[in-house]
């Protein structure tokens, strides 16, 4: 289990707006007051059209981008007006992100792939940090691929690498952008397995954003992003 975990609220989104060209005529908000909570062990979907402002607010639930107004605490800790050390410091130990394009390193092998956030955060990776990572690949049935390159790995087993990256730092947070969109359905299906069971594993809530259907009603909440407001939040049955 992760030392985040004796922290039961991950996020929380208080009044958050954020703009576009603030100051000036073209200036344009595209999320208005949100208010939101995911506490440990919560597994969300965010679902919308196009242009609704889900990538706008992944990226700030991320810290990739700064709201313009209200206030994101990650594990308690305000970020609005954090310094840019401290929130890259809290996204690598708090946050594990997945998309819909793995983003995969050609020249490195899965190995170090897996183990690339733990080499931004702290260089050379540590005996401890190798095994996590061999325990993560065996967990998503990648064991005795440590050595190959990417392009030796179907789409699908990229994926499990992408996933195992994800979750080498220990997050309290995993965001999934579209994570199956681009694979078949029984590799889709495999992927959101893995997530549902490092979801209960570790305790990491999980926000996953998608246009399938199928995989949100297999989430236990749904979230409804409409013109840049949550219109619905709403509880529905585990998945399997």
């Amino acid at each position: 289990m992760s030392e985040h975990n004796a922290f039961q609220e991950v996020l929380r989104l208080q009044n958050l707006s954020k703009s576009y060209n603030v100051g000036k005529p073209t200036e344009v908000e595209v999320l208005h007051g949100l208010d939101l909570r995911l506490q440990r062990n919560d597994f969300a979907a965010l679902v919308g059209a196009s242009g609704s402002g889900k990538s706008t607010l992944l990226n700030v639930i991320g810290l990739l981008d700064r709201p313009t107004s209200g206030e994101l605490f990650l594990l308690g800790r305000p970020t609005r007006d954090m310094d840019d050390r401290n929130r890259t410091a809290l996204r690598g130990n708090a946050i594990g992100f997945v998309f819909q394009f793995h983003h995969l390193i050609q020249a490195f092998s899965v190995l170090e792939n897996v183990l690339m956030p733990l080499m931004v955060v702290k260089g050379r990776p540590d005996a401890g940090d190798i095994n996590r990572a061999r325990r993560l690949l065996k967990q998503v049935g990648l064991e005795g691929m440590e050595g190959r390159r990417p392009d030796q790995l179907s789409g699908g087993q990229q994926q499990r690498v992408a996933v195992a990256r994800a979750l080498v730092n220990r997050p309290a947070l995993l965001l999934a952008d579209e994570p199956t969109g681009n694979l078949d359905s029984k590799s889709a299906a495999d992927v959101f397995q893995l997530f549902r069971h490092f979801n209960r594993e570790f305790g990491c809530a999980v926000l996953l954003v998608t246009h399938d259907p199928r995989i949100s009603q297999q989430c236990d909440r749904t979230l409804t992003l409409v013109d840049g407001y949550i219109e619905r939040d709403e509880a529905q049955s585990a998945g399997p």
